[in-house]
């Protein structure tokens, strides 16, 4: 009776793993930017409605992680322009390729196990814009004129525009500018620094929804150099694309600034302009406010996201940290590059720290997000395993020795234990500060709060990036809330045990 069960409950398990396997989404990603956004949320919608299973991720990064993240699985399909492709990912600068059309650029994906399909119905090149007044008192119109009359201005360029192929330096040899780019600004602010006269100059998509209502004037690409950037959707080779068929040419370019418009001007959230598209009715929902932004639908599974990154993190840097902290105690001369290595990693940027960790472990998601978490949790760990072992008094430790307990048995039954709250209390700031710095994860798509923040970036909302950071700052009082209760009742059991062992010696 109990084989056949056991048979009957592994069958059982193997239907629900089986059907488990075929229902896998197919992954939608997309960059951080409005149009991106809207894409990738148009895509996953179309293949839900007709009953496919599809997740987007959103906000993943640059054209260099989003095809890695292709390349290797990761993602299934995300929106990409014809331009980049060639240029960025073919690497490919003859002018003629450029202008290549979809089954020649298909040919070079073929080799990457890519493909392109489904030209949605816009071009979206890239150009560089200035105030209106400041063309007009120059007398500049192209970037020719440009590059002969204005060789002092203040460039705002995007992060991307400056490091890409068929970006800024390719496009300053081409007209001989002068200028120096200067340092990266988000495309997200890029007008409000403009407005403001924090910068010069800009790099804009030619789709912007602030294109119709800023007083700016995109100069005019007289020799040409940038190619056409016709928005299609790149997938792996093996994605049936037929399901996103009926997007193809759906998307002209006045309908494409209009739905950029409604995300990035009106406030609208980016699934509900893209249902009103989809639905072809006129996006005319409310814009939403603050508490609105709050308490929306993905709170929760964002919340979820971010305590599996934090305690993710904290359970591993625990379990390498302590050891460290006993064998720096244990073996003086340890103790100056132990600490002096956990701190040198403490100070490494994070999105620096998260770069090299998707070059080591080959993905973007939640695994370089929880090992970056975790290098940033060994320090106060280490360090206050190391002061709290330092802080038990020599005489209780000789006692053990003469009660014939061996080092590891005194270690166990006296020095963790009368070091505990130290130590809890570098788990208690390893955990409240993980909680702010787990934000960045969204950056390469691992979730959390921070996908709230980033993609208020990304359409400059402040009440989408509060609505992220002000659960975020809510999450890290709950969690130093319970550590400080935690280390009141560990300080509790550590003064009997001091009262008693220092009787008992």
């Amino acid at each position: 009776m109990t084989a056949r069960l056991l048979r009957l409950l592994l069958a059982a398990c193997a239907v629900l793993l089986a059907g488990s396997l075929q229902a896998q989404p197919i992954k939608v990603g997309s960059k951080r930017f409005t149009e991106s956004y809207l894409l990738g949320e148009i895509v996953s919608q179309t293949l839900t409605g007709q009953g496919i299973a599809a997740e987007h991720r959103q906000g993943l990064g640059n054209t260099a992680i989003l095809a890695a993240a292709l390349q290797q699985g990761q993602i299934d399909i995300y929106p990409e322009y014809t331009g980049t492709i060639v240029r960025e990912l073919l690497k490919r600068d003859a002018p003629a390729d450029a202008q290549a059309p979809l089954d020649k650029i298909n040919d070079w994906l073929k080799p990457l196990g890519l493909k392109a399909a489904v030209p949605l119905g816009f071009n979206n090149s890239y150009a560089l814009a200035m105030r209106e007044a400041d063309a007009a008192r120059l007398g500049i119109t192209t970037i020719s004129e440009l590059a002969a009359k204005a060789p002092t201005l203040k460039p705002g360029l995007s992060h991307e525009f400056i490091a890409r192929a068929d970006g800024w330096p390719a496009l300053a040899r081409a007209y001989g500018l002068t200028l120096a780019p200067g340092t990266g600004l988000d495309h997200g602010l890029a007008y409000q620094a403009l407005a403001g006269g924090q910068v010069d100059l800009i790099d804009v998509y030619t789709t912007d929804a602030q294109l119709a209502r800023q007083p700016v004037r995109v100069l005019s690409d007289d020799r040409q150099f940038f190619p056409r950037y016709d928005a299609v959707l790149l997938m792996r080779a093996s994605v049936d694309d037929k399901p996103l068929q009926r997007l193809a040419g759906q998307l002209p370019e006045t309908r494409m600034i209009q739905l950029n418009a409604a995300a990035e001007l009106e406030g609208r959230s980016f699934a509900d302009v893209a249902r009103g598209f989809l639905q072809s009715a006129p996006t005319t929902t409310a814009r939403q406010g603050l508490l609105d932004r709050l308490m929306a639908p993905d709170l929760l599974p964002l919340v979820a996201q971010h305590l599996a990154l934090v305690f993710g993190s904290l359970v591993l840097a625990i379990a390498l940290a302590v050891p460290l902290g006993v064998a720096a105690h244990r073996l003086p001369r340890l103790a100056a590059p132990v600490m002096a290595a956990a701190g040198l990693l403490q100070t490494l940027p994070s999105l620096a720290l998260l770069a090299f960790l998707i070059a080591w472990v080959g993905r973007i998601g939640f695994l370089p997000a929880l090992l970056a978490l975790f290098v940033y949790a060994l320090l106060p760990i280490v360090r206050n395993t190391h002061a709290g072992l330092a802080g038990v008094p020599a005489g209780l430790v000789e006692s053990a020795k003469a009660l014939g307990l061996t080092r590891g048995q005194t270690l166990r039954a006296i020095e963790l234990p009368l070091a505990l709250p130290t130590l809890m209390a570098g788990v208690k700031t390893a955990a409240v500060t993980n909680v702010g710095t787990a934000t960045v994860a969204a950056f390469v798509g691992a979730g959390g709060l921070g996908e709230r923040i980033v993609a208020g970036l990304a359409v400059n909302d402040s009440a989408l990036m509060l609505a992220g950071a002000l659960p975020a700052a809510a999450l890290a009082l709950v969690v130093q809330g319970v550590f400080d209760g935690l280390e009141r009742r560990f300080t509790q059991v550590h003064n009997r045990r001091k009262t008693s062992w220092g009787r008992g010696a």
